[in-house]
């Protein structure tokens, strides 16, 4: 061939045009018939082609596990030309419970696990479909879908498969594409089909009432989705941002220390490399107070334990793993599917709408089969109907037919038959002639009739038709439908906190060692004076709890330490504990230092700037400052008092700038004088003496006063009495104050001392954690000088009264 002809083969193309048309070829490729999930029935290509492989070898939920080599070679053979691996893995993945929400494969043997392993060779495992995934083929026989040829045009493949469940939500999809990508997250099945059905029952409903019921992803791990705008996000516009934080507990362990218990991680997370993370930062000392790590997860459920050290603020701790690990993710949303065919990004009531107009033409198509079928075989039955009524004329014809194309020929012109009917009438056998059959032949034809009216019914009504797509979901429902598994949290910057919380009356008690907790008021019931009381608290070896204070969940607590700092939380965020728990340490919820400890702490319900604070020291100092200043009170705490050296805070009131008050000594002496002998004080001031002391004696209490009650004082072993403050002359600052109790070997010093009335209702714990509830008209009311009576019996010689608090019941 000479090259003047060998160039007339030869067409001029520019490469730019070439690669581009190649490149568009292979992304429409990839986008169509490979990345992205149809929003029919949101399976991608190679998993209809799997589960329709499966239901062609017959694997049923109710038939034995085959090779998943043969499901993977039947697939590759008949519709699948790629990789064998590819395959496999999109198998093991409908499989696995950690990564598919509902599975849709029952994998036998090892099909991976959420460390990361990898799944054993398929000429290992076994794999067969499971109940759910004959709701995606149901009715598949029926012409329900259309079918194209496979890649080499020898078979048929299903182009949609019918999905009778919204699978696209349900389990979600994630693919990357060329150009685009899609991440849709799974979602509750009972949600879903709620959602549906609210959609048929209004088709005008917004994405807003949608939410009601669809309340956001659920993912198979469960884990905690931090906040709504991410769901608000996905669902109106078809992308969002989701947190997604795993659950975890923080424990008290022996011997004072804390632990972190994670119980469930964040969707898709490696929980092997987060352990090997988490071990890491530890080494590189980026996260501190972590003194062991183990993986103690087994067939009962994930459980991650991370020992902290006997300092360690546990809630900082974990705040560091969620900033730092894996267990917080941001989980991205794109509702991307295939839709006609082109890729596009769809909110939640697209999904649904795009689902339920499927539905309809599978209802449709299904119904239409189902009509052809009972017409065709009514059709049949008239012609049977028509012999058994001329069964004489019909014998003789067949009889005298030499073959049977001409007797069928003759039964055509004689009855006026169709083809089809003469031949069911040459079928049919001696045994039809039967009276008994003649009956069941006419019932037949009644109950066809009665069908085809039903089917014909059906398809001229739309609303019959959403009526059965309802009603179907509605079994599937109540079939395959489960719990939620992620719990959707309220943000902190979404929410306030405070209206989550139900408002009530509690207890807070701190022990020596700085054990705090929250018990609700109810639990201790009023008891009579002298009695033993309940225990109240279980307290580790010589710890004893060393305050009480009743306030309510909603109100804040301002904690003022020996060392003149005060800190703040809410009532809320101090733990609940039970009546013998012995509660958290308070250094995982307050930033204390070395040797500092809660000397006072008091509730604040709001900030009122005329209200004051006054503190009174242990040697006898005492300052007035003015509320304002402790308004913002920073993470680590602020200064409330200059103290001198060897000095400690012991108590903190909030006053009007009117009050009187009273001070008791652990000798027996107590002193009343007005808070306008204390001039107001900058919050860094020291403050002035409020009482001389004697010797050894020292300030344990301080009250305001109110006019007609009384000052109710208790010792060290139980004694106590009420004494009316008409005796408590008015003084001034910085005198020795007057005998309050006469202190003896057998009551021994005073502990503490409150102002109280007849209707109050007082609290004692001991050292051993005893709890008392008296009524305060059950305490005797004597005159200053006295011992008073047995209030708490004192079982033991090192048992002691440490607190006491008192509680004011309403009208």
């Amino acid at each position: 061939m000479s090259n003047e002809e060998n160039n007339t083969n030869i067409i001029d193309i520019g490469i730019e045009e070439e690669m581009k048309k190649s490149y568009l070829d292979y992304a429409m490729s990839v986008i169509v018939s490979r990345a992205l999930p149809d929003v029919r029935d949101g399976l991608k290509p190679v998993h209809r082609r799997i589960l329709y492989a499966m239901n062609e070898l017959g694997l049923f939920p109710n038939k034995p596990h085959r090779k998943s080599a043969r499901v993977v070679g039947d697939v590759l053979g008949k519709y699948h030309p790629h990789g064998d691996s590819s395959v496999y893995f999109a198998m093991v993945r409908l499989a696995q419970d950690f990564n598919t929400r509902y599975p849709l494969v029952n994998g036998h043997g090892n099909f991976g696990s959420v460390d990361g392993d990898s799944p054993a060779a398929m000429r290992y495992t076994e794999a067969k479909m499971t109940k759910l995934t004959l709701e995606m083929l149901r009715d598949i026989n029926k012409e329900t879908i259309d079918y194209r040829p496979n890649f080499d045009e020898t078979l048929n493949e299903p182009v949609v498969l019918p999905s009778r469940f919204p699978n696209l939500l349900v389990n979600g999809s994630s693919g990357i594409a060329v150009g685009m990508a899609t991440n849709i997250p799974p979602h509750n099945l009972n949600e879903v089909i709620d959602g549906i059905v609210m959609l048929i029952d209004n088709p005008e409903v917004d994405i807003e009432d949608l939410m009601t019921v669809i309340k956001g992803p659920d993912f198979p791990t469960g884990a905690m989705i931090m906040g709504q705008e991410g769901i608000k996000s996905a669902f109106k516009t078809g992308r969002g941002k989701v947190k997604l934080r795993a659950v975890a507990k923080i424990e008290e362990s022996v011997r004072g220390k804390s632990k972190i218990i994670v119980t469930e991680i964040p969707y898709q997370v490696n929980k092997a490399k987060l352990i090997e993370k988490i071990a890491q930062l530890v080494r590189d000392k980026k996260i501190e107070g972590i003194s062991d790590l183990r993986d103690e997860s087994d067939r009962e459920g994930l459980r991650i334990a991370i020992e902290l050290k006997r300092d360690a603020n546990a809630n900082i701790v974990l705040n560091n793993l969620y900033k730092h690990t894996q267990l917080q993710i941001t989980f991205g949303v794109i509702m991307l599917a295939l839709v006609d065919d082109e890729p596009n990004v769809l909110n939640l009531k697209q999904i649904l709408r795009h689902y339920l107009e499927h539905q309809k033409e599978i209802i449709t198509r299904r119904t239409q089969f189902d009509l052809n079928k009972a017409e065709a075989r009514a059709h049949i039955v008239e012609g049977l109907k028509i012999a058994l009524d001329n069964i004489d004329e019909v014998i003789n014809i067949i009889r005298n037919s030499k073959e049977e194309s001409v007797a069928k020929e003759k039964l055509m012109n004689s009855f006026k038959l169709s083809d089809k009917q003469a031949q069911a009438i040459l079928d049919m056998r001696l045994r039809r002639l039967t009276g008994l059959e003649r009956e069941k032949l006419e019932e037949e034809y009644k109950a066809l009739i009665k069908e085809i009216n039903r089917l014909k019914e059906i398809l001229s009504s739309e609303r019959l038709i959403y009526n059965i797509i309802k009603n179907e979901l509605l079994e599937i429902k109540e079939k395959f439908g489960d719990k939620r598994r992620t719990r959707i949290m309220p943000s902190t910057d979404e929410i306030d906190i405070e209206d989550m919380i139900e408002e009530e009356d509690v207890i807070i008690t701190l022990t020596h060692y700085g054990y705090i907790k929250r018990t609700p008021e109810t639990t201790y019931k009023t008891q009579k004076r002298g009695g033993k009381g309940i225990t109240g608290i279980t307290t580790r070896d010589k710890d004893f709890v060393q305050n009480l204070y009743i306030t309510s969940t909603h109100d804040t607590m301002l904690f003022f330490t020996n060392k003149g700092k005060v800190y703040s939380l809410k009532t809320y965020e101090i733990p609940e504990g039970k009546r013998q728990a012995k509660g958290t340490a308070i250094v995982n919820l307050l930033n204390l230092t070395g040797d500092e400890f809660v000397s006072a702490i008091i509730p604040i319900s709001k900030y009122n700037p005329e209200s004051n604070l006054l503190f009174v020291t242990k040697n006898g100092i005492i300052k007035k400052t003015k509320m304002d200043c402790f308004k913002n009170i920073r993470k680590n705490g602020i200064i409330a008092i200059n103290l001198k050296e060897d000095d400690e805070l012991i108590s903190v009131k909030k006053t009007n700038g009117n009050r009187e008050v009273i001070l008791a000594t652990s000798m027996g002496m107590a002193i009343r004088f007005s808070e306008k002998n204390v001039r107001e004080m900058g919050r860094s001031a020291t403050g002035v003496i409020a009482i001389k002391l004697k010797g050894n004696d020292k300030v344990v209490a301080m009250d305001l006063i109110e006019e007609g009650n009384y000052l109710l004082v208790v010792s060290e072993y139980g004694y106590g009495k009420r004494t009316s403050l008409d005796e408590y002359k008015l003084q001034n600052r910085s005198g020795v104050g007057l005998k309050t109790y006469n202190v003896k070997d057998k009551t021994g010093k005073l502990i503490s001392a409150r102002v109280i009335d007849d209707n109050d209702e007082i609290i004692m714990i001991s050292k051993s954690g005893i709890i008392i509830r008296l009524k305060s008209k059950d305490i005797s009311t004597m005159g200053r000088s006295t011992q008073g009576v047995k209030l708490m019996k004192i079982n033991s010689k090192n048992d002691r009264v440490m607190a006491i608090a008192k509680y004011v019941e309403e009208e």
